[in-house]
Formats: C-alpha cells, structure tokens, sequence
C-alpha cells in the first residue's frame, strides 16, 4: 500500500498504536498537543508541524508571511488546549538554490510572530533538501497550562452546544497565510466559560468535528445554514478549504446565554452552529476537509 492509497487518520493510528506511553504522559497521540506532566505537576504541552512549499505555500509566495505561518500554527495548537506557547525550535530542510534574502525574510516573519505572542525561538536545525525539490520548515513548540484549564478535543458531551469562533473558508486565496491564532479567545474560555472539549479548525470543518465527535464517542447535528463563512466564500468553501485556525468548542447548554451575552466585542464572532448528540444519532452529513496525502 502507498500513501497514497490511505487517508490521514487512518495511517495515524498505524503508526501511533504501537507506541508505549510512560506514566507521566497524560495525553500522547490524538490530541492538538501532547501533554506531560512534569515533576512540579505543572503541564507541559508539545507540539510539531511543518510546512511543505508546493503543499502549505506556493513557491513564489512572500517568505515573511510563510515565517508568520509556520510559527503560527503551532501557537493555534498550543492555544486550542487552554496552553500558553513558551519555547519554539525550527528544523529547515532546504534547496541548493534557495536565496539567501529569502532565508533572511522567513525568520523576519517568524519572528515577528515569536514577538506578538510572547514566545522564544531557542534553535533549531538545518539540511539540504537532496533532490532539490521543495524547501520544508518543521517548527517544533513547549507550552503550559495549568490542570484546571487543560481542554482536549476527546470529551464533548451530550447535550453541548456547538460553536466555532470567526468566519471560515477563504483559506485558498491567502487567509492561511495571514491568521491570527486565537489564543486570547481561547485563553478567556478556559478563565470563565470552560468548554467541555475545543480544537483548532486547520482540516477543515468538515473534517474536524467528526473527528471531535469520534474520540468524544458521539454525534452531532450541524444547522449547515448557521455556519458562518468568510466574505465571497460558499457554505462548501467554509466547510472543507481549511486552514481556518479558528476555535471549535462545545459548551454545557447552561451556560450558552451566558456566554453569548459575555463575549467581547474585540474577539472574533461566536456562532453556535448545532449540538452534541448521542452516538446513536446519525450526524449531519458534512463533506469535504482538507486530506494530506491526496496529491500524492
């Protein structure tokens, strides 16, 4: 079988299930951030991405803006989990021909992110690319959260509303490269509206709430009609462009009015856009999602 051959989950889960966790690991594999609980029994969050040119950028595209992104990614993980970024290292795999300036513009680019969200880029890695067919960047990231704010994305409950934060779609004509991750947004949801379980939007909607659903071990209902998409997008767009980088959470019904009434005007807009269901229940058919190996 080539990878080709195989959609993203499914070669996870071959290559993760024989892994063996230590006592200390409270969550390996499966989540936006693994998370490790330190001697102090503080939480320590971490997480890997990478960006690949031809794949997450065009080759022609501004290196400052790929520098924000790479970067950024790994601040939207981190922040889905309740977690504060701490401490970035960058591994680069790189074409003989790569310009220098462009080099030079990239870390100009993560930097400025580094900056804006109070996080450290201590080192990293460099290699050359051996065919010369496309320049990587692999960002590796620390952060930490407090126990008592730690979300994952595997415990929704029956009963949750739905919501995602932002407007989504549109990632295709260049939003992905630009995002903002939501970290304050997330950070005041975990200080006075806990979600029962949140996750970044970064496959797509489509592709994301199932996957909520399927380690939560329920179902959903989606108003399709209630999903907000960014300006010129199609409800299709909106569910399946993705690299949105957008909260997607569930809430306890109780609590709903509340937040609504209490979300700050400076954020941005908080739709409810369905519920948690019991497993039993067939969910709204949501096509599309971002699939890795599908140009492969």
């Amino acid at each position: 079988m080539k990878l080709s051959d195989s959609s993203e989950d499914p070669l996870i889960n071959r290559i993760t299930d024989r892994l063996v966790q230590r006592d200390d690991v409270l969550v390996g594999p499966g989540d936006d951030c693994a998370v490790v609980t330190l001697p102090s029994g503080d939480l320590q969050l971490l997480k890997t991405d990478c960006v690949v040119e031809g794949v997450h950028y065009n080759p022609d595209e501004n290196a400052e803006r790929v520098g924000w992104k790479a970067i950024a990614r790994v601040v939207s993980d981190i922040a889905s989990m309740g977690g504060t970024p701490h401490a970035f290292v960058v591994t680069l795999v790189l074409t003989p021909d790569t310009a220098v300036e462009w080099l030079d513009a990239l870390y100009i680019g993560m930097q400025k992110c580094a900056e804006t969200f109070r996080l450290s880029i201590v080192g990293g890695e460099t290699s050359s690319s051996p065919n010369g067919s496309a320049n990587v960047i692999s960002v590796a990231g620390t952060g930490h959260v407090h126990p008592s704010r730690l979300v994952l994305r595997c415990t929704g409950k029956v009963g949750d509303a739905i919501f995602v934060t932002g407007r989504l779609g549109g990632s295709l004509s260049g939003k992905h490269l630009d995002f903002t991750p939501r970290i304050q947004p997330a950070q005041w949801l975990v200080k006075n509206f806990k979600p029962n379980a949140m996750m970044d939007l970064s496959d797509g909607l489509a592709k994301d709430l199932p996957r909520m659903a399927n380690t939560s071990g329920v179902s959903y209902a989606v108003d399709r009609s209630a999903i907000p998409c960014s300006d010129n997008c199609t409800i299709t767009q909106a569910l399946s462009d993705g690299e949105d980088y957008e909260l997607l959470f569930t809430l306890s019904p109780e609590l709903v009015g509340q937040l609504e009434s209490d979300w700050p005007t400076d954020f941005p807009p908080l739709t409810r856009i369905g519920c948690i269901k019991d497993i039993s229940h067939s969910p709204t058919q949501l096509e599309g999602g971002w699939e890795h190996f599908s140009d492969l």
